[in-house]
């Protein structure tokens, strides 16, 4: 299989819905109530946050590729509960947004969702002087009564952007400080989107501090905004990984958001002897952009260490289908978060390559990967987890491969057109696009 041409992934899931939920607390400005955002991601978990905004009064026009246009309202009761689909960024940001809010919400999800931690984030939003009451134990269905919040220092246990970004909106919405520090730097897009809005954030000594008006003036106040999404750096990690597993060509990702706080996947594929160059670096909405250029590359077993997960947590599942065609032993180091995603990932990316004849193993929380040069030939149980189901048909672009996913529909979450644009960059040894 050889790539060319040029591709353009779906907008960011992580900024999509945090453009969307401050475009709904716009309380003013130049502009009044009403955003603009662009390129935001069409995906189902997307469409779940803005389900969940209207329901609590925000006025949010379909979700497409093209303008969306938010007419924000005063956050209100909702008439029923706020179902988070299979969205854990929704429904932990949405705990931090309506910890502020003076009235009780319920928030349930789908079977995957109910399944996942929320404690992480429900014990400091507590610790603020919300009142949360569980059904299930760490899970959800969970109903917060919100209203006055007192300031918070915390020290999260791990380094996750979704307890940061869930206890910086309990502040916003809530008026008061918030000091955070995190064992490692997670992705930081909500405070470069505060900081875009001209909002009270910034950094001291190591730590992420958010500082409300003085109490003399009005409670903050997020002014409404135009801006439009880069494209999202995880979705653009299954196409470079296409191109390096092919045989020849090159293949142009364009419009590919490029925080740092995101592409540890990158600095690993040099690692491992992937070409990827970017070109055309620009700004856009705080974030910074540019175009990847993807070449086909000998790739070499490396280790991946505890600091770097952070930075490349969703990427892991393309990396270590990456390292079963590398030469040599990959070791990703401290991945037990992914046992907490929308699978466990951990578990699942090692029996699945098992299944397709690589060496892999997890062992605690560490996963190790052996390169093989043998056609991957099997079936692999996605269960319903987007980034595995991308991971692995990646993988059954190799020469010789037969792999067979348990599912395809998943991938609509994050990247609803992934199979399309797999197929449009391939071509036959014959020199013509695949079909």
């Amino acid at each position: 299989m050889k790539v060319r041409g040029s591709v353009r992934p779906p907008g960011d899931k992580s900024i999509s819905h945090r453009a969307l939920m401050l475009a709904a607390l716009a309380g003013g400005g130049g502009r009044g109530r009403t955003s603009e955002l662009e390129g935001l991601l069409t995906g189902a978990d997307v469409k779940s946050t803005a389900r969940v905004l209207r329901q609590l009064g925000a006025d949010i026009s379909s979700i497409r590729d093209a303008k969306v246009v938010v007419h924000a309202s005063r956050i209100s009761h909702p008439a029923s509960r706020l179902h988070c689909g299979n969205s854990g960024t929704t429904a932990r940001l949405m705990l931090g947004i309506l910890a502020g809010q003076k009235f009780a919400a319920t928030l349930t999800g789908d079977a995957s969702l109910r399944r996942r931690p929320m404690r992480r984030v429900t014990e400091p939003l507590r610790a603020m002087g919300a009142e949360i009451a569980e059904r299930h134990g760490d899970s959800l269905p969970l109903t917060i009564r919100g209203g006055r919040l007192h300031g918070l220092t915390y020290t999260t246990p791990v380094a996750s952007a979704q307890i940061k970004s869930a206890l910086l909106l309990a502040g916003l919405t809530g008026g008061v400080a918030v000091t955070i520090r995190e064992p490692y730097r997670s992705r930081d897009h909500t405070e470069r989107l505060l900081a875009h809005l001209g909002l009270g954030i910034h950094e001291r000594a190591g730590a992420i501090v958010y500082e409300p008006p003085p109490p003399a003036e009005a409670r903050s106040v997020v002014p409404a905004f135009q801006l439009t999404v880069p494209g999202d750096a995880s979705s653009a990690a299954f196409l470079v990984g296409a191109a390096a597993l092919a045989q020849g060509g090159e293949l142009v990702i364009e419009n590919v958001g490029v925080n740092p706080t995101r592409t540890g996947f990158l600095v690993v594929l040099a690692r491992m002897g992937a070409r990827v160059e970017r070109v055309n670096l620009r700004d856009a909405g705080g974030e910074p952009v540019a175009d990847l250029v993807a070449r086909p590359g000998a790739l070499r077993g490396t280790e991946v260490g505890a600091a770097e997960v952070p930075t490349l947590v969703d990427e892991v599942p393309i990396l270590a289908v990456l390292a079963s065609r590398a030469e040599g032993e990959t070791v990703f180091r401290e991945v037990g978060e992914l046992r907490v995603k929308e699978s466990n990932r951990l578990e699942l990316i090692a029996a699945n390559l098992r299944a397709l004849g690589v060496e892999a193993e997890a062992r605690g929380n560490d996963l190790h990967v052996c390169g093989t040069t043998r056609p991957p030939r099997g079936r692999v149980d996605t269960a319903r987890d987007h980034r595995l189901a991308m991971a692995f048909a990646v993988l059954g672009t190799v020469p010789g491969a037969d792999v067979r996913l348990s599912e395809r529909a998943s991938v609509a979450i994050s990247y609803p057109r992934f199979f399309t644009d797999l197929r449009a960059i391939r071509e036959t040894g014959k020199g013509k696009r695949e079909a």
